[in-house]
């Protein structure tokens, strides 16, 4: 009876370790795909202030309406272990991974927020409602807490910064800050004027290792895996310029101009810059 129990319990426990084996096995696809979670952000080449000799700052907007910027707006939900870009950035905001700053004041990064302010700059807070107790039948305050709704972000706007580095004869570009753009209209609005406010700024550098580990949409091949970070360091989105750096206190583009003329405007700063390296060359 006792060399039955022992092989009983050897058997349970070679039974329960093949079970492992074939939890540990299983591949969701036709092929084992490399962990993103260890990746690391695509090195960048160091600059020293003596080899920039010209540069300019640009702060461009991403809008997610269009087709080129898909894999920024979508998925809305969690599939698979991916999520959008605001879905990631709120998650790294919670976790204390990220500092937001205040976008309202200026976009120097200066003033660094809390998540609970975030929240209420998305209209998501906390309210008290008088709601019946089925145990008592009596009516008692309950404080309910208000949602995010990471749908309302329709737009980012990119800071970045355009140089020229002589030590390589190359014009390169820098990500400094992301600002994630809401539109939405005010609760009790009759007129249903739609809004836009800019939310927070992320410093870019800091946000690079949380990018770098989470996967983009990629809509045209499974196969070829992309980062967020990917993404934005191959500039694989499609954007318009919304302001420079220039000496009338860096005003934007939509104070002076509107309509298509605002567009050629853009379009002008765009090309000045890459025209600026074509024109250190003699051919």
């Amino acid at each position: 009876m006792k060399k039955l129990a022992i092989y009983l319990g050897m058997l349970v426990f070679v039974l329960s370790l093949a079970h492992k084996n074939s939890n540990a096995q299983i591949v969701n696809g036709a092929y084992k795909q490399n962990d993103i979670y260890e990746k690391k952000p695509m090195p960048l080449v160091s600059v020293r202030e003596a080899d920039v000799f010209w540069s300019k700052k640009i702060w461009r907007v991403i809008d997610l309406r269009e087709k080129a910027n898909i894999p920024l707006y979508y998925p809305t939900k969690e599939i698979a272990g991916r999520v959008n870009l605001i879905s990631l950035l709120l998650t790294g905001i919670e976790n204390s991974q990220l500092t937001p700053y205040d976008a309202r004041s200026d976009d120097d990064f200066k003033v660094p927020m809390t998540y609970t302010q975030v929240k209420e700059l998305f209209g998501a807070k906390a309210t008290t409602q008088e709601k019946i107790n089925f145990d008592t039948g009596e009516k008692e305050n309950v404080v309910v807490q208000g949602d995010i709704r990471r749908e309302e972000i329709k737009q980012y706007m990119l800071k970045e910064e355009w140089y020229f580095d002589k030590q390589t004869s190359t014009l390169n570009v820098r990500i400094l800050g992301i600002c994630p753009i809401r539109e939405y209209v005010s609760e009790g609005d009759a007129s249903g004027q739609i809004r836009r406010q800019k939310v927070f700024w992320i410093y870019f550098p800091e946000a690079r290792p949380l990018l770098a580990t989470n996967l983009a949409l990629n809509p045209v091949n499974d196969a070829r895996q992309q980062s967020f970070d990917d993404l934005f360091i191959k500039r694989m989105f499609t954007s318009y310029i919304v302001k420079e750096s220039n000496m009338y206190n860096d005003r934007d583009i939509s104070t002076y101009l509107s309509g298509i003329d605002a567009m050629l405007e853009s379009k002008r700063i765009e090309n000045d810059i890459f025209n600026y390296e074509q024109d250190l060359w003699e051919y």
